[in-house]
């Protein structure tokens, strides 16, 4: 029987395009549905009753809610498949401690570079948002990827904030290549697999989406 994979998603979503990526590098043929977040499917709210969040992914009907969760559930599934997580323990921890740093930090801190009022609080948040990235240049070192030569967990868990890259940048009137050209030049390296590029949302189409919402709030920017 012919795997049925399934992925609840919203296009811009840096963690949906966690598992779009996971499942292109692994040659996953899966359907992919779009869900409209202010009017969520009865498929989406049944599947992940808990967040009722995207993405979920849904394995011959079988829901795996929260991307790093679903991210495991792909390497693990389909684990002959261009692996991500190494098969040595600590290097294993390892990626998924870092996985957990970008969950817990670029997200929260992106939001704050975009959303917070101009001034002290948005240099703040920029400072940080840098600092992270720092910490994330160390972890790469001079390694291709955050997973050695081929891409890993890390890399799928991070690269998707690049489409989200031009938006911190008009919203922090800042560079992230003139800044961190390390990281930069990282990110591009990924974009060059098709796996990659063909996965991730285009950072204009992000942008022009931001720029509605904030009209929608009242906010100019």
């Amino acid at each position: 029987m012919a795997d049925e994979v399934l992925l609840l998603d919203f296009w811009p979503s840096p963690f949906g395009m966690r598992l779009r990526v996971a499942l292109a590098e692994k040659g996953i043929q899966y359907e992919y549905k779009e869900e409209d977040l202010s009017n969520k499917s009865a498929l989406l709210l049944q599947s992940n009753p808990v967040h009722k969040k995207i993405p979920v992914l849904i394995h011959n009907g079988k829901p795996v809610s929260e991307s790093l969760v679903a991210l495991e559930y792909i390497d693990e599934v389909w684990k002959d498949k261009a692996p991500l997580l190494p098969s040595d323990p600590y290097p294993r921890a390892q990626a998924r401690f870092w996985a957990d740093f970008v969950d817990k930090k670029m997200y929260d801190i992106g939001r704050r570079v975009v959303w917070t009022t101009k001034g002290e609080e948005q240099e703040a948040a920029k400072k940080e948002f840098l600092e992270c990235i720092g910490l994330l240049e160390g972890e790469l070192g001079d390694k291709p990827y955050f997973g050695g030569e081929t891409l890993g967990f890390v890399d799928v868990a991070l690269i998707p904030f690049y489409s989200w890259f031009y938006v911190y940048e008009k919203c922090g009137n800042f560079s992230i290549e003139a800044e961190q050209p390390k990281f930069y030049a990282w990110a591009k390296r990924c974009m060059q697999k098709e796996s990659v590029s063909k996965s991730l949302a285009d950072q204009k189409a992000i942008y022009d989406l931001f720029l509605q919402r904030m009209k929608a709030r009242g906010i100019d920017q």
